[in-house]
């Protein structure tokens, strides 16, 4: 069990949460959420060891031993990859690295003969005879092929890296298991083989995701940080946000009939209260109005943007035409991938990183020129691009206000327009002045989707539209995906989104070519075994 004590955080005079007491126990998995800034990592720092709170004390059985996703990818980059995840338990590590010191140097003596007796022990109590085994086990379902698992983590890309810290977490059954954002960096099946290993996790697991499905797959509780407090409900995400808002509901309702009760009783004591005839139930009204006590409903931190995409024109039926696209780099990514797209298809893009789903968008977008091959815009078609990698927009408008960024794509709109959609869009007066550079990843997403409102364009193409997005800014985006009314061709690892909004599926499969599925991403996964 991991015990929580009257904790309380602040970060510069915002409390984050205010005498947390609660416990996490062993066979549950906790997702803990919360808006952007709630204090969701500060608490699992806190949790880790890693940060102090305020006040309060956080405690865990002794000799338990505690596992934590890092993201310092560059701590292990000249470590061989399994053994950066065996290094996941220290014991362990430890005793092997001390195992082979001995052995190399030579010496054999009584002393030497004892100490490798003691090592052999501690490596079979940690399971040491399989470290090998498991780590490639959770190496090659995390996507990282066997052929790299002897080579220096510098030898792979950083989401690769953060892969195998991820790898490292899981390593060896630890009794409490902290991971914050364990599905970034993932493609959807690696995503599912995390969801079926954590499933199995017999120890405490607490996670921080955006990922909805993920939270009502693998949890059996939610930590909900708001209200400046963390609440424990039983259930996943979806089943946490119902109890939330019927507890809401009824508190404010208990409230509002408390507070008509309070005001009867005023009214009374304020009519006869200097009556002597009824003196003595003006006083009996006055004790009745002080045993009345209201909830404390504090402000939640949850926000929502308001996300709307309306074409200004309507376009032909038939919008895009693929025919034979090719395109590699050092070696080939697309192959002779032809596809039609009329209006209103939704087209969720799928494939295992690296396979050119991100190139494919580019192409489309007008960013990579094809090697080969034909893309053909219909009838009053205009493209609205979103990628992945932010900085290629945002970065090149270096000493630009949001506002000033957002006001380029339509001169002709008025300040108070422009103005009006970014409060939608969660930016407060004095946040539409902040230098695009100084923007949070959150609110650099949010930017580029207001951009994709005002333009108006009626073909959206979206590459990971979801990174850096919390939960209700996510579900915000999937019911404007699921309202609007043009084309769509979005690549997102988010399981929820891509089963809500996409009508097609079209699978990337490198030099086999592709697959296009007429079908949501639920039926894809059926018909596929997936």
């Amino acid at each position: 069990m991991l015990t929580v004590s009257e904790v309380t955080k602040s970060y510069g005079g915002k409390v984050l949460f205010d005498n947390v007491t609660t416990s996490f126990d062993p066979g549950r998995r906790y997702g803990l959420t919360g808006a952007n800034g709630a204090g969701k990592s500060t608490f699992m720092k806190i949790l880790a060891g890693i940060l102090d709170p305020d006040n309060g004390s956080i405690s865990r059985p002794p000799r338990s031993r505690l596992s934590v996703l890092h993201q310092d990818h560059y701590r292990h980059e000249d470590d061989r990859i399994r053994d950066v995840v065996i290094m996941g338990n220290r014991r362990l590590w430890d005793a092997l690295v001390e195992k082979e010191g001995l052995l190399a140097s030579g010496e054999m003596d009584d002393e030497v003969g004892m100490r490798l007796g003691d090592i052999e022990s501690t490596i079979a109590e940690e399971d040491g005879y399989e470290a090998e085994v498991e780590a490639e086990r959770l190496l090659q379902g995390l996507g990282i092929p066997a052929a790299l698992h002897e080579e220096p983590l510098k030898a792979l890309s950083g989401g690769m890296r953060l892969r195998v810290l991820l790898a490292q977490a899981l390593f060896g059954s630890p009794d409490i298991l902290l991971l914050d954002e364990p599905t970034n960096h993932l493609d959807l099946e690696s995503i599912h083989w995390l969801e079926r290993f954590l499933l199995d996790f017999k120890g405490v697991l607490i996670v921080i995701s955006h990922d909805r499905h993920f939270l009502n797959e693998v949890c059996t509780h939610t930590a909900d940080v708001d209200f400046e407090n963390i609440i424990v409900y039983p259930g996943g995400y979806d089943e946490m946000m119902k109890q939330k808002i019927q507890w809401r509901i009824s508190a404010e309702k208990g409230n509002a009939s408390k507070q008509k009760k309070i005001s009867e009783l005023r009214e009374f004591i304020q009519r006869f209260g200097a009556n002597a005839k009824k003196a003595s139930q003006a006083q009996s009204r006055r004790r009745a109005i002080a045993k009345i006590e209201l909830v404390d409903l504090k402000r939640s931190n949850i926000q929502r943007p308001f996300i709307r995409f309306e074409p200004k024109v309507q376009s032909g039926k038939l919008v895009l035409t693929v025919d034979r696209l090719n395109k590699g780099f050092e070696h080939p990514v697309l192959k002779d991938i032809s596809i039609t797209l009329t209006r209103g298809d939704k087209v969720a893009v799928i494939g295992p990183n690296g396979i050119g789903k991100s190139t494919l968008l580019k192409c489309l977008a007008g960013v990579y020129q094809p090697d080969r091959g034909k893309i053909m815009l219909g009838h009053e078609v205009s493209c609205g691009y979103m990628p992945q990698d932010h900085e290629d927009v945002i970065t090149k408008t270096t000493g630009m206000t949001a506002f000033q960024w957002l006001y380029q794509w339509n001169p002709k709109a008025t300040v108070e327009e422009i103005r009006g959609l970014l409060g939608r869009m969660l930016f407060p007066s004095e946040d539409a002045d902040k230098p695009v550079a100084a923007l949070s990843g959150g609110e650099t997403v949010r930017l580029l989707l207001a951009k994709l409102t005002l333009t108006g364009d009626n073909l959206l193409l979206l590459d990971e539209p979801t990174n850096h997005l919390d939960l209700e800014s996510i579900r915000a985006l999937t019911e404007a995906l699921q309202r609007f009314e043009g084309t769509l061709l979005i690549v997102s690892h988010d399981h929820a989104l891509i089963t809500e909004v996409a009508t097609h599926v079209l699978e990337l499969k490198g030099e086999k070519g592709f697959d296009l599925f007429p079908g949501n991403y639920e039926e894809y996964l059926d018909k596929t075994g997936g």
